[in-house]
């Protein structure tokens, strides 16, 4: 049985690990870096209040992570949550983790918005993501990361 719970210290070098893969996969434009990975993993192990790790858990091994984070959406007026990282090993795929993920989410936070981004051509997620009440949003986004 799969289960969901927070990400633990012991976790780290594994999501590190995970997040290699996703973030050189055709699911993210931007491939991320060895400093990126541990400031998000230091963050959602308790270095800001605005993240969150979870990992997914088959019979004791880590088989992918999720990772949300806390704003506002004056567009929406109200507080949101957004779905930044999920992934879930391959060979894990297809068995509806990234929806019990997402329930999880939206029973934790019931009276949030629920955001998140996805590649246009990633049919898979986008699937999952509309049958679970996301909506399209026509946006181009764009980011200054002081670099």
């Amino acid at each position: 049985m799969i289960t969901i719970r927070k990400m633990e210290r012991g976790d780290a070098d594994i999501v590190v690990g995970m997040m290699r893969k996703f973030y050189t996969s055709p699911a993210v434009i931007t491939n991320g870096s060895e400093k990126i990975f541990a400031a998000n993993v230091a963050n959602c192990l308790g270095g800001s209040s605005l993240v969150e790790g979870f990992v997914f858990v088959d019979g004791g091994q880590v088989i992918g992570y999720g990772i949300t984070a806390h704003g506002y959406s004056t567009e929406f007026g109200g507080e949101c949550i957004w779905l930044e990282d999920l992934y879930i090993e391959a060979e894990y795929r297809g068995r509806g983790i990234g929806s019990k993920f997402i329930r999880h989410v939206k029973e934790l936070y019931p009276d949030k918005i629920l955001r998140l981004e996805t590649e246009a051509d990633n049919s898979a997620a986008v699937n999952l993501y509309e049958r679970l009440g996301f909506k399209r949003l026509s946006y181009l986004e764009m980011v200054c990361t002081g670099d």
